[in-house]
């Protein structure tokens, strides 16, 4: 049933429009069929999730259960957790002034039950929109059992002239104010083993009990904690008799496929408008950007328990555009499309968002993310030229060898980091046998993308040891691998 919350406005108008109580729980469950029959999507925006996390979380509000979100970071837990405030209903009524969203017709808090039997039908009600039913705190160290329960209020006793025994000098903490709504606590493990303990009447019986206070409040929450695996290895745990309280357990994942993985991305970046009429960013170029994060993931040199999030990929895109802007201002192009090169400009979004290993410390962040570029390159190579045999005989022929010669017999040929992009193209395409390359085996390209394809056959070429590239300061260098030095004997 819809009420028009315009209207009514007193408990007794309440009643005379029908409204019956439901907890937050049922509340969830019956919008949440509702959906599900008129095959709507639930949680949008979520990639990936289609065939196992979300049937998993559906069944659980189903359950009525408290949940536990748990995956490495960079999952989409708290975004889930976050759009489940669209299966509660768009207004809720509260008896005006109640800290904690008494509900009219079953209050609990003393204010609530005083002012309804004082005022009767007259009592003054006020709706509260489904987004402002949502409640997150992240845990932490300095969290205390006043910050989620409540405590004593010794200036409020003063200002009242109130006995410390009166049940009026108590604040309420975050967890009573959260009544009727949904409550998140973020890396539960964070939170201190006493302080979790603090959570077990809630869950169980749903009150709470506050300094010694006969005060038992019935509240009505639906909690959702996210959890990451590794602390429960380097910082703390969730202790066993919290965990046996929380009704369905989650397992969260990174994306399967490099599709799901520039759908979020694509979903996520944050763009100036101009970045996106001006920059032209070949798909080849996506693919290969998240491709980067698949190869981090299983890297020797980075740490997997820590896992690798999905926001590397999405700061890695804004620095990818960002790089080509920031070139095309320099070169005076009104215009222009990603390139490889500019590649490199993504490495501070590698860096700061991956946990090495031991050897990875040794060899340095930098050169771990050149490293994964590079392997992403290796990987998308065999989907648009023919796969390079790690082991060849000298004399084999191969498909490259006349592009090979082609860089034997020239001085070197340079990309700088600021061509311009007449410059550029006109550069690539000067290199005939890389341009019969790219007719032979990817004869319906575009010519906008052809160019990003070009440098990513030289590249190939160069992580499969086919020929050499060295950076200098205005940019990089491809040879071959021993024309110069034989020329110079």
């Amino acid at each position: 049933m819809k009420l028009d919350h315009n209207k009514i406005k007193t408990l007794g108008e309440l009643k005379s429009a029908g409204y019956q109580s439901k907890s937050i729980k049922d509340e969830l469950r019956e919008n949440l069929l509702a959906k599900i029959s008129k095959k709507e999507e639930v949680f949008e925006g979520v990639w990936g999730y289609e065939n196992s996390v979300i049937p998993e979380l559906e069944r659980a509000i189903l359950s009525r259960h408290n949940i536990n979100l748990l995956g490495l970071r960079g999952q989409a837990k708290t975004r889930l957790a976050r759009l489940m405030v669209q299966l509660l209903d768009e207004w809720m009524p509260v008896v005006a002034g109640s800290e904690i969203h008494d509900d009219p017709l079953n209050p609990i808090s003393r204010f609530a039950i005083e002012l309804i039997k004082e005022k009767g039908d007259n009592t003054p009600v006020e709706w509260i929109h489904r987004d402002e039913r949502f409640f997150e705190k992240l845990a932490t160290p300095d969290v205390t059992v006043a910050d989620l329960i409540g405590d004593v209020d010794p200036i409020k006793a003063a200002n009242l002239r109130l006995s410390y025994a009166d049940d009026r000098v108590i604040h309420f903490g975050m967890i009573p104010r959260a009544n009727r709504c949904i409550f998140v606590i973020n890396e539960l493990p964070d939170l201190q083993a006493r302080i979790q303990v603090a959570l077990f009447n809630i869950l169980q019986e749903g009150d709470i009990q506050i300094r010694g206070f006969k005060l038992r409040l019935h509240l009505d929450i639906q909690f959702v904690f996210t959890a990451n695996p590794e602390d429960y290895t380097n910082r703390g745990s969730i202790v066993t008799p919290l965990k046996d309280r929380i009704g369905s357990q989650i397992l969260t994942h990174y994306p399967e496929s490099v599709e799901i993985a520039k759908k979020i991305t694509k979903q996520e970046a944050q763009l100036d408008s101009r970045q996106s009429d001006t920059i032209y960013v070949p798909e080849i170029a996506m693919d290969l950007l998240e491709q980067i994060s698949f190869e981090a993931r299983k890297s020797e040199y980075v740490d997997a328990k820590s896992g690798v999030s999905a926001r590397m990929s999405i700061t890695a895109f804004e620095n990818l555009l960002s790089t080509a802007e920031r070139r095309a201002v320099l070169a005076g192009d009104a215009k222009t499309s990603v390139r490889l090169s500019d590649f490199m400009g993504v490495i501070p979004s590698i860096t700061g968002k991956i946990e090495l290993v031991y050897e990875g410390e040794q060899e340095g962040a930098g050169f771990v993310a050149e490293t994964l570029i590079e392997d992403a390159i290796k990987s998308l190579f065999p989907n648009f030229f023919p796969k390079i045999d790690k082991l060849q005989r000298k004399e084999q022929e191969t498909e490259y060898d006349e592009l090979v010669n082609w860089f034997f017999d020239s001085e070197g040929f340079d990309l700088l980091d600021d061509e311009s992009e007449t410059s550029y193209k006109s550069k690539l395409d000067s290199i005939g046998p890389l341009n019969q390359l790219i007719k032979q085996y990817q004869p319906e390209i575009s010519k906008e993308d052809s160019y990003f394809l070009k440098e990513l056959l030289l590249w190939g070429l160069v992580v499969h040891k086919k020929l050499s590239k060295h950076r200098f300061e205005q940019g990089f260098q491809f040879k071959d691998l021993y024309g110069s030095y034989i020329r110079g004997l």
